[in-house]
């Protein structure tokens, strides 16, 4: 039983794992280290011990996928992307997702920052993906366990009327039924 715990936690943690070409950033992954970072203009978006790294939100045909972190300052900061998306009830639906590329210059795209209780649509400008390469479904001793997302995110967007941007965005997730919500 003990044994049981120690494992469960050790799957939930965040392990991070430096990009060799950039080391404030995670190398992007496929294991479900339950990390992200990105750069964001001159800073970073990185995933925080402290903080649940990921929830998603399925409800009215949109999927919200949303990543919780820091600023390096220690500012706290969530990205949420919306899309359409097939119908999902649970987590194991994300399998959908593998190998799909999502054009956030869509109209039906929306992305938001929260920073400090206030929440904020970005107009997302020239370009933008959020791309989710590898989906595979995690499972232990024959028990389906978690959805494992990895994949990159980069977008353009103005800020106070300048273009700003965050680029070089990786996630590797680990997706239980406690991150995953559908109504």
């Amino acid at each position: 039983m003990l044994f049981s715990s120690c494992s469960k936690y050790e799957m939930d943690r965040t392990i991070f794992i430096p990009d060799p070409d950039d080391y404030n950033l995670p190398a992007y992954t496929e294991w479900g280290y339950n990390t992200f970072g990105a750069e964001y203009e001159r800073d970073y978006f990185l995933v925080s011990n402290q903080i649940v790294p990921c929830k998603i939100l399925y409800k009215d045909n949109q999927l919200q996928f949303s990543l919780s972190g820091t600023i390096r300052n220690g500012k706290e900061m969530t990205l949420s992307f919306i899309f359409p998306a097939e119908p999902m009830k649970n987590y194991k639906n994300l399998m959908l997702l593998h190998d799909k590329d999502i054009d956030l210059t869509n109209e039906k795209c929306i992305v938001k920052i929260l920073q400090d209780d206030t929440e904020t649509v970005l107009e997302i400008i020239n370009s933008g993906s959020l791309y989710f390469k590898r989906v595979q479904l995690l499972t232990i001793d024959d028990v389906e366990n978690r959805v494992i997302l990895s994949g990159y995110f980069c977008f353009d967007f103005k800020q106070n009327n300048f273009p700003s941007f965050i680029c070089n965005g990786r996630f590797d997730l680990g997706i239980t039924e406690h991150l995953f919500y559908a109504y």
